[in-house]
């Protein structure tokens, strides 16, 4: 069952990634039907890992969820703003690298242990959707500054590709990356004091700077800082896009990355 669902996730992400890409690509009907099956394939797949169990430890469960979660977010801003879905082409098949990945981490990473500890379940699961849901956000703002920077060469080199022509005008990327941004940042710091609040009810500290608190710390600065230059400098274009690139890497190290580290390369531990 867990191969079907498996190879059933991978097509989902796959035909996600081609369609939005067809001539005369429009939000449509068959937009809307793989839009949906890159969110419940994955949802079913991670949903098959966790029958009977609880939240695991798992690179390729943190991959599928976040796959999910962000197909799902995108679902919602494309409902809501007319030029959303022509971040498609990028984040799509970004999607399915991811679903790849998680696929061949599956048959590499380590027994998945379940989340133990003193903090509340009600807490932890608390804790957990505001984590995804900010990989998610990120995912998205990050998507759309590329995006936006890609339009913007373009113009600028007067050359635009098959691609660009697919994507939202620099404008719209722009804002539309922005809000983004302004919603990751404010949900990161909901996850990283809901953070603060697990480790105080496992260990009784406020404070453990391992990896991932430094680098989900690094990045709420990064962001903040965007965030600030943009408002009082009026940073944008080529400068803002690589800064919220940036720190998109070090959400992906801090989340993924670390599981990566501990679940696939230091399986003896």
């Amino acid at each position: 069952m867990s191969i079907v669902l498996n190879i059933s996730a991978l097509a989902a992400l796959v035909a996600a990634a081609f369609v939005p890409m067809r001539q005369g690509a429009s939000r449509d009907g068959a937009f809307w039907a793989v839009v949906v099956l890159a969110v419940v394939g994955p949802a079913a797949w991670a949903a098959s890992m966790m029958v009977g169990q609880a939240w695991q430890t798992s690179l390729s469960l943190a991959l599928l969820v976040s796959i999910a979660a962000s197909a799902a977010l995108f679902a919602v801003v494309a409902a809501v703003s007319p030029q959303a879905w022509r971040l498609a082409p990028l984040l799509m098949p970004y999607l399915a690298g991811l679903g790849v990945v998680a696929s061949l981490s599956q048959g590499l990473e380590r027994a998945a242990k379940p989340l133990a500890g003193g903090a509340p379940a009600a807490w932890l699961d608390l804790h957990i959707v505001i984590g995804v849901l900010t990989y998610a956000l990120l995912t998205l703002a990050a998507v759309a500054s590329l995006g936006a920077f890609l339009q913007e060469r373009a113009l600028k080199r007067k050359s635009p590709t098959q691609l660009t022509r697919m994507l939202p005008s620099v404008a719209d990327g722009e804002r539309l990356g922005g809000a983004l941004l302004l919603a990751s940042e404010v949900v990161l710091g909901l996850g990283l004091a809901t953070g603060m609040g697990t480790l105080h009810f496992e260990t009784g500290a406020l404070w453990k700077l391992d990896h991932k608190t430094l680098l989900s710390l690094l990045a709420f600065l990064l962001i903040g800082l965007l965030l600030i230059g943009h408002r009082v400098c009026g940073v944008r274009g080529r400068a803002a896009a690589r800064v919220v690139l940036v720190a998109y890497l070090l959400l992906t190290l801090a989340y993924p990355g670390v599981k990566f580290v501990t679940q696939v390369l230091s399986p003896g531990q």
